[in-house]
């Protein structure tokens, strides 16, 4: 198989994701302060925006753990720049997300590179790359909720440290999502090498429909939806973050609606 180089150009960081941070950082810094009269809106442009950056890191971590484990090719295809318009699919990846945290808080994850896996030699290779964008999540969860297992909340205005909290639920619930063993999840693509090949054969068909079934229960079945967020706030709990800052989070952020009196109350 031909070797394809990584020029120098296919790693620098596209100025799309610079922008997409730096809208983060600034929607931060008013949701930090209270600029403006409805905080709600900086809450609800920060985590947006800080929640797309966590997608481009996901998608960077699969494309960074690929290129080592023997596929050039992502670099061509602009997965090394963190830009999103280069995903195979930009609005599965990055508008279906934001549109599934506004309604139900919680993180859809993307999936849009594509990587030849016929180039990935080795089965523990093969789960690394697909293990490697959920263990994204998990680290930026862990970052956002430092603050708390910390015990430094001290002087931290209530309405960031809800987004915050926000934040880091929507970080939890696409690292456990992912990691559901179902076709089409990067949990299957842990697990896959390791199967038979008469099971990923009878598996494969259903690649395509893994994420969308997976939602499906998470939204529409009661008992699904109560034991998957059981899990989620027990995570959380266990990262210093109690329900009732990421649930005002939630509310902040849908600004739309009523979220005003949680920005005061804290």
């Amino acid at each position: 198989m031909a070797s394809v180089p990584v020029r120098p150009g296919d790693r620098r960081v596209s100025p799309v994701f610079l922008g997409i941070a730096a809208v983060a950082a600034v929607a931060g810094w008013a949701a930090w302060t209270g600029f403006g009269d409805v905080p709600g809106l900086a809450v609800f442009v920060f985590v947006t925006a800080a929640w797309i950056v966590s997608l481009c890191l996901h998608e960077y971590a699969h494309a960074r753990t690929a290129l080592h484990a023997g596929d050039p090719t992502v670099g061509a295809k602009g997965y090394l720049t963190l830009n999103p318009l280069t995903y195979t699919h930009p609005l599965l990846s990055i508008v279906l997300p934001v549109v599934f945290v506004a309604l139900g808080g919680i993180g859809l994850p993307g999936g849009a590179v594509s990587i030849e896996r016929g180039r990935i030699r080795g089965r523990l290779r093969h789960s690394l790359v697909s293990a490697a964008g959920p263990l994204t999540n998990v680290l930026f969860a862990v970052v956002c909720t430092a603050p708390f297992w910390l015990d430094a909340l001290d002087g931290v205005p209530p309405a960031f440290r809800s987004a915050l909290a926000f934040l880091a639920l929507l970080q939890v619930t696409a690292a456990i999502l992912n990691f559901l063993p179902v076709p089409g999840l990067d949990g299957y693509g842990v697990v896959e090498p390791w199967l038979p090949p008469g099971v990923r054969r009878q598996a494969e068909p259903f690649a395509r429909y893994g994420l969308l079934l997976a939602v499906a229960l998470l939204l529409w079945v009661p008992v699904a939806n109560g034991v998957f967020f059981d899990v989620v706030h027990a995570v959380l709990r266990g990262l210093g973050v109690d329900e009732s800052a990421s649930s005002c989070g939630f509310a902040l952020y849908r600004f739309w609606e009523d979220g005003g009196l949680c920005a005061v109350t804290g």
